[in-house]
């Protein structure tokens, strides 16, 4: 399991058709948006939790691919198993918060690569993860639906009387008909070593990426996918070029700016490769 010993950054493409690509809490569940353009927001803790998710399903029970940021997971409990190990039970005082810590991004994937807060329960320490994510933007203005929607029957006897057995329920639902998202992506080889982050992790955190959607399925969220993914590989540790230039060299358009956007089609994506310095390769995985 090789070390990282190149910088890269990425940038995700993915759509979402008639769903809540994500939800906001603080406006009732409505999908997350700009209030100032109407552009669509996806949080980085979003894409995370999938990703999080296609991990655990992937490689489940294998060493060193746990998962700890988990539905109903006791996170103070998984730092304590921490000391529990031979390494930290043998390790000095004055080493034992440094051994937990190197324990615990030995065993979660999410630790290595996202990075984690450790100093809940028995300290830890705090990991900071080579893999770094911005909130995902939509390419256009979004318009988010409201539907009413009907289930016939009730929760309680209570509301049956009330209805006097008509036992019928309504509700409201929140869709986009149709958005592409982009959102963008760093990997520090210096972070890595430090977390123990290595060229596999890195293969299936690419992979993740691009099949995430296909194991999230729900109602609510609707017809998501990943469209592209574009992938800056420098050829040294440091990098050869800022972020926001390799950035700009994508563009994506749509293609009839009279038309509301309502497909993958209606946008067209290029690269400006002739501008790409040679010392960092462009890969498209998808």
């Amino acid at each position: 399991m090789s070390n990282l010993s190149n910088r890269y950054e990425f940038k995700l493409f993915f759509d979402v058709i008639d769903g809540n690509p994500n939800g906001d809490p603080d406006a009732g569940n409505l999908p997350r948006v700009d209030a100032e353009t109407g552009f669509g927001l996806v949080s980085d803790v979003c894409l995370k939790r999938k990703i999080r998710n296609y991990v655990e399903l992937t490689r489940q029970g294998e060493p060193g691919y746990e998962i700890f940021i988990q539905e109903r997971a006791i996170l103070n409990q998984r730092i304590d198993a921490a000391y529990e190990t031979e390494e930290v039970k043998s390790a000095e005082d004055k080493d034992k918060v440094e051994t937990a810590r190197q324990q615990m991004c030995k065993r979660y994937y999410d630790i290595r690569s996202f990075g984690a807060v450790l100093t809940t329960g028995k300290n830890a320490g705090q990991v900071r993860g080579p893999l770094q994510m911005t909130f995902a933007r939509s390419l256009a203005p979004i318009v988010s639906l409201e539907h009413s929607i009907t289930r016939m029957a009730v929760t309680t006897e209570k509301e049956s009387e009330e209805q006097k057995g008509g036992n019928r329920t309504m509700a409201r639902k929140f869709t986009v008909p149709y958005g592409l998202y982009a959102t963008h992506g760093f990997i520090s080889p210096q972070l890595a070593a430090n977390t123990g982050f290595n060229q596999n992790d890195l293969e299936l955190f690419f992979n993740a990426l691009i099949n995430m959607f296909e194991y999230d399925r729900s109602a609510a969220r609707g017809l998501m996918a990943t469209r592209r993914l574009i992938v800056f590989k420098h050829d040294s540790a440091l990098g050869n070029a800022p972020a926001w230039k390799l950035f700009d060299l994508v563009k994506c358009r749509q293609i009839d700016e009279g038309k509301a956007p309502r497909r993958f089609q209606d946008f067209e994506i290029s690269i400006d490769q002739d501008n790409c310095p040679a010392s960092v390769e462009i890969i498209e995985m998808v």
